[in-house]
């Protein structure tokens, strides 16, 4: 397959770049229910790229510059924690990091996580620490605009639903201000879709560190339904930027 995809400035993460969960979602739904993604690059907004491959293997391509590749998987190995219960995680989103500490959110205006975002615009899903728990959650009644005719939210919705929710659920695992904290990224992205996510319906979001390495972070995250019935999970590796160099000065890799 070979085909014009392009990004539309809704859906930034970054100012200038497409959000890396949506992104991966657009390529992953070409691949089946489960697919793991890497980002090669920022993904521009506005602009034609090409999705080209077959139903196992693809990649996305802005010219000659590869942006992402995704594969087909058969299963995601995830040890997916017990779901939260919907009010418990609408509490939790109250003290997400990203609401408490905006002035520390590198993406303010994020199509997932920005809380300059509107509701019928952005996704605004801020999971915040669920007591006694490792986990992060936050309470979803996905948007009209986001789903089908029949009314179930589309792929890269739910994917980048899963990308946000477990990179705020591992960067601020114990939500502690750090002004010294660096800006991370999404690297890869592999998700699992269950079961259909219905809009206008109650959705449990959650996020939790896996494990850290150096500059690399490995988070899980899953989307329950409010009768706790798993509907997507994914796995992913999010990457610290490294500082800018100080001007004057250079560095050396």
């Amino acid at each position: 397959m070979q085909r014009e995809l392009v990004v539309d400035r809704r859906f930034r993460g970054p100012p200038d770049s497409g959000n890396g969960g949506y992104v991966a979602g657009l390529v992953g739904r070409e691949l089946g229910a489960t697919a793991e993604v890497t980002l090669r690059a920022p993904p521009p907004l506005a602009r034609p790229m090409t999705l080209a491959g077959d139903d196992r293997k693809l990649r996305l391509l802005d010219g000659d510059l590869v942006v992402a590749e995704g594969e087909a998987l058969d299963d995601l190995d995830v040890a997916v924690p017990a779901p939260v219960a919907y009010d418990a995680a609408v509490d939790a989103a109250r003290s997400s990091y990203v609401l408490v500490h905006p002035e520390h959110h590198p993406f303010p205006g994020c199509f997932v996580c920005g809380f300059e975002r509107d509701g019928d615009d952005g996704l605004r899903i801020f999971v915040g620490p669920v007591a006694g728990r490792p986990v992060a959650a936050a309470g979803w009644v996905p948007h009209p605009s986001l789903a089908d005719t029949e009314g179930i939210v589309r792929p890269e919705f739910v994917w980048a639903a899963l990308d946000c929710s477990g990179g705020i659920g591992s960067i601020y695992v114990d939500g502690e201000a750090q002004e010294d904290l660096p800006t991370y990224v999404l690297g890869r992205l592999a998700a699992r879709l269950v079961a259909p996510v219905h809009a206008g319906t109650e959705c449990v979001v959650t996020g939790w560190r896996r494990r850290a390495d150096g500059r690399k972070l490995d988070a899980g995250s899953a989307v329950h339904d409010a009768d706790g019935t798993l509907l997507a999970y994914a796995r992913a590796t999010w990457i610290a930027l490294r500082p800018e160099p100080a001007l004057g000065h250079e560095t050396r890799s």
